[in-house]
């Protein structure tokens, strides 16, 4: 029989690892099966630094992502998306998670620094 070597070893401690974490994968339910729709966060409208931000639950799919969620800054919808971690993000600040969408609307503001938001074209 061959000895054991430290690759056969971390060889297999790494497959089974990976199969672990498959199993646990295909036994989570879908994000999508655990989302209700009175997780939706409540509507706003307010002024922050002087801009017209709101947002509402919007019923039906369409180019809306997020559970179904709009944003708006001076009336013109910032696109924002809900990650699986429960955090928001928009098309301004992509790269920077937010807890609610108006965190992610004020956010915005602060990153256009004054200047229009422009309507994304929808295909």
């Amino acid at each position: 029989m061959p000895e054991l070597s430290r690759r056969r070893a971390l060889t297999a401690a790494a497959a089974l690892a990976a199969t672990a974490a498959g199993a646990q994968t295909l036994a989570a339910p879908p994000a999508h099966a655990t989302e209700h729709p009175h997780d939706s966060p409540a509507p706003f409208d307010e002024v922050y630094r002087g801009r017209r931000i709101a947002g509402r639950p919007v019923a039906g799919g369409g180019h809306h992502h997020g559970g179904g969620y709009a944003v708006f800054v001076d009336e013109v919808e910032l696109h924002v998306m809900r990650n699986a971690d429960g955090s928001w993000i928009s098309v301004v600040s992509h790269y920077d998670p937010v807890a609610t969408p108006r965190a992610a609307a004020r956010a915005a503001v602060d990153e256009l620094q004054g200047a229009q938001l422009l309507p994304l074209p929808v295909n």
